[in-house]
């Protein structure tokens, strides 16, 4: 059986799909004790952002929320569907419109910061007590010394 996967967007000031992202976000936060943001924040950040999402079957698998500079705010693949190119596609559908992106990731995050570094992403820097609660960082970043879609479509092509 095939599943229809679609992509859809939340321009910014749009907030249409913020409630299924947000219970994306907290089942994900559940399972892993990642993405803590308090709920304000979120809505906040979600609706300056622009947001693309992709759903399987009408089921949101995961969604990318970033500010008008390439930084992402928000990078959630649902655990059902990792391992299945989602996340790469939501980066790539933010880097289609910027010279490069980038992001944060929690130091104890040995899942996000693998997939960053996987497609190209490159650490900048580790920032200490970077999160609420005292966690530390790595700002990554994608593009710049070569063009970002020269790399993506490296990635793409392995």
């Amino acid at each position: 059986m095939s599943a229809t996967v679609e992509t859809r967007r939340d321009p910014r000031g749009d907030a249409t799909y913020e409630s299924e992202a947000w219970q994306l976000k907290e089942q994900i936060r559940r399972e892993e004790g990642v993405l803590k943001q308090r709920r304000s924040f979120f809505r906040d950040a979600y609706r300056r952002a622009d947001c693309r999402l992709l759903f399987v079957d009408d089921e949101l698998a995961g969604f990318v929320s970033a500010r008008q500079d390439g930084y992402i705010l928000f990078l959630a693949v649902s655990p059902d569907y990792r391992g299945e190119g989602f996340g790469e596609r939501l980066v790539a559908a933010i880097a289609e419109d910027h010279d490069s992106v980038t992001c944060h990731a929690r130091a104890t995050n040995d899942q996000a910061l693998a997939f960053y570094r996987h497609i190209g992403f490159e650490d900048v820097r580790r920032i200490e007590n970077y999160y609420e609660d005292g966690g530390d960082a790595y700002y990554l970043k994608l593009g710049e010394d070569r063009s970002l879609s020269e790399k993506l479509s490296e990635f793409v092509r392995r």
